[in-house]
């Protein structure tokens, strides 16, 4: 059985450097593509969680600064306006295939605390009732541990995110093909890592390098994700977003990007 062509309930996580140019402002020709690829998967009935980072990015683009900046103010200030543009894209484009989102914010508080986190849960579950798409994101307006990278970033939070929800997939969008036996960018001789179902040290090695300039994430992030999600039993793939429809073929059973099963697998 291939967990993926399975799937029902399917976590989808997308990067700044997915949804932004290097410039801040929107890649809007990829979030077309993008939002066709996951109104498919949403109209063949699977449930459709997407945990999206880019708010500080976009906000950044608006503002017409070009670096990340450092302090927490101007974070917060990017978020809360990047925030805005963000689901209003992602509102626009989802509507274009008749299809609801409904924006949710998160913070470590409310993770943490068991009465809080069976509120989000519920509020879920109530979404998936009324067949919207749950659009999450960190509440980094006002809450400066996440703007920190508490959670790990997005990545992070994707994973948290498909253990309480009780996803059966997670994916992670990434600049990249998948995880490599060294960064690709510099090592030419470099392989993709087609399947993983142990985290040891030689892969932990691999998973070394940095992120976006505007974002905060790495492979280092996307290995963290990994490991919550298998223990929480989510198998998770990572494939390059630049080619949307990679997805289409994740879902079909075939092999695409890296793989970490939760579970034993034959090849």
């Amino acid at each position: 059985m291939n967990v993926f062509t399975e799937a029902k309930r399917v976590v989808v996580k997308i990067g700044t450097s997915t949804l932004t140019y290097e410039t801040g402002h929107v890649n809007l020709r990829r979030m077309e593509q993008l939002v066709k690829v996951l109104a498919e998967l949403k109209n063949s009935g699977k449930e459709l969680i997407i945990v999206t980072s880019g708010a500080i990015g976009v906000g950044l683009g608006r503002m017409r600064i070009k670096e990340r900046p450092k302090d927490i103010p101007s974070k917060q200030a990017a978020a809360a306006i990047g925030q805005c543009e963000l689901m209003y894209i992602y509102d626009k484009l989802f509507s274009e295939y008749n299809l609801m989102v409904a924006q949710v914010l998160l913070t470590r508080d409310v993770i943490e605390d068991e009465r809080r986190k069976a509120n989000v849960v519920n509020t879920f579950d109530k979404l998936f009732d009324y067949d919207a798409i749950p659009i999450v994101n960190e509440n980094d307006t006002v809450a400066v541990e996440e703007i920190e990278a508490t959670f790990g970033e997005n990545d992070t939070l994707s994973a948290i995110v498909a253990d309480i929800v009780g996803a059966d997939v997670l994916v992670i969008l990434s600049d990249i093909d998948g995880l490599y036996t060294a960064d690709p960018k510099k090592d030419p001789n470099a392989r993709l890592i087609s399947d993983v179902t142990e985290i040891n040290e030689k892969i932990r090695e691999a998973a070394s390098g940095a992120g976006s300039k505007l974002g905060t994430g790495g492979m280092a992030t996307k290995l963290h994700a990994a490991e919550i999600a298998m223990n929480a039993g989510v198998s998770m793939a990572i494939i390059n977003s630049y080619n949307p429809e990679l997805m289409y073929k994740l879902f079909d059973g075939e092999q695409v990007g890296t793989v970490f099963h939760a579970e034993k697998f034959e090849k």
